[in-house]
Order: structure tokens, then C-alpha cells, then sequence
């Protein structure tokens, strides 16, 4: 990681860039192999992204339907449709991973 910090100004298409971008990888692989992190559920994934940009439920209501099914589907008691979940992809960038989780 320090050799990373070292090389993280290089310019392309030189020495010192190749390093970078190997030990990049090297240490993606690792982290990957290693230090897995699963993709939080669905509702969380909602729900976090509701946090990170200040939404109430009522701002889910054109991504979900009626304020009641928003209130079924926050409360795991509704699936989401796979239109629901494209809506909240493009529209509110959930993570697709999470939302098919």
C-alpha cells in the first residue's frame, strides 16, 4: 500500500505507471480472495441510499407504486418487481447487486 500512495501520481504510459496499475490489481484480487464483502440486502440497500440523499418514503412512490406498497416493501413484507428494481437502479443508482441479492 505504500508503494501504491508512492506511484499514485504517475503519468500514463511509463514505468512507474505499469507498477501502479499491477500492485492496483494485485491488491484487488487479494482484497476480493480475502476480505469479501456480500452485497447488503435489498431493503437496507434502499434504505441507505434513501439516508445518503435525504428521501422519505413518499419520494419512493414513483419508483414503487403507492405509498403503501412502499411501506410493504421497506417492511419485508412486499418483493420488488423487476420493474421496481430497474426504477430504482437508473432513477435512484441502488446498486443492482444489492437489489438482486
Amino acid at each position: 500500500m505504500k508503494r501504491i500512495d508512492e506511484l499514485f501520481d504517475a503519468k500514463p504510459n511509463t514505468k512507474e505507471f505499469d507498477d501502479l496499475e499491477l500492485l492496483v490489481m494485485l491488491v484487488d484480487i487479494y482484497e476480493g480472495k480475502h476480505h469479501h464483502i456480500e452485497a447488503p440486502d435489498p431493503i437496507e440497500a434502499i434504505k441507505f441510499r434513501m439516508e445518503q440523499q435525504g428521501l422519505s418514503k413518499t419520494d419512493l412512490i414513483p419508483f414503487l407504486g403507492t405509498r403503501s406498497r412502499v411501506t410493504e416493501i421497506l417492511n419485508g413484507k412486499r418483493k420488488l418487481t423487476v420493474n421496481m428494481m430497474k426504477n430504482l437502479y437508473h432513477k435512484l443508482g441502488v446498486p443492482a447487486e444489492s437489489l438482486l441479492a
